[in-house]
């Protein structure tokens, strides 16, 4: 059984669809953000750097509760528990994933958080903010157009646990102020997985 600490947010939604595409066993327990909960003494022993998502795997490596933070390590994790495909064990093929999975921790979701920032209800209007984030969120859509104009997935032509980590954050297209119709590959791919019942699932596992 994985416990799995969340909230409604790109991060949170990777380790839930996750969940789901594993076939895992879990247990949700909503950390609420705008309440401060990531800062509550129970789950800073789970996650230090109090950030969601965080889960405790109560089998372990070592067959003992195992805490682990971080949501690209978390999805690593999950994969090689269960020796699922969406992180293949073939040399190049991990390394190509890995890759577009540290795309989306170093790149996208670090970016297209800055946006979310300055252009979804931010509490001042920072024009300099504004203009920096999103130009650099569209050129980031630009990367993925290209790739995905030579490839299926991010990683090549299978599903992998770089879609999972990207996808949630491409859900919140209109709080980056993107016309998806402008990237139609990033579009296609993104309709696409949308049609996976686990990914439906996992996305609402906490409601907006």
């Amino acid at each position: 059984m994985i416990d799995l600490y969340t909230w409604s947010t790109p991060n949170g939604r990777k380790v839930s669809i996750m969940l789901e595409e594993v076939g895992l066993a879990y247990t949700v327990h909503p950390v609420d953000i705008r309440k401060g909960e990531q800062h509550k003494p129970d789950f800073l022993a789970i996650s230090p750097n109090n950030k969601i998502p965080a889960i405790v795997d109560s089998q372990g490596p070592d067959g003992k509760p195992f805490a682990l933070f971080e949501s690209g390590a978390i999805l690593i994790y999950l994969a090689e528990k269960t020796q699922n495909p969406l992180l293949p064990t073939e040399a190049m093929a991990r390394y190509r994933v890995l890759e577009w999975l540290m795309f989306q921790m170093g790149n996208v979701g670090p970016m297209f958080g800055q946006t979310h920032h300055f252009l979804f209800n931010p509490p001042e209007d920072v024009p300099y903010g504004k203009k920096r984030y999103h130009t650099e969120t569209r050129r980031l859509y630009g990367v993925m157009e290209k790739r995905l104009g030579e490839v299926a997935y991010l990683a090549g032509d299978a599903y992998t646990i770089a879609d999972v980590a990207t996808y949630p954050w491409i859900a919140r297209f209109p709080r980056h102020q993107v016309d998806l119709a402008e990237f139609p590959t990033v579009k296609a791919w993104f309709d696409g997985i949308s049609e996976r019942p686990a990914v439906a699932v996992g996305m609402d596992v906490i409601p907006e």
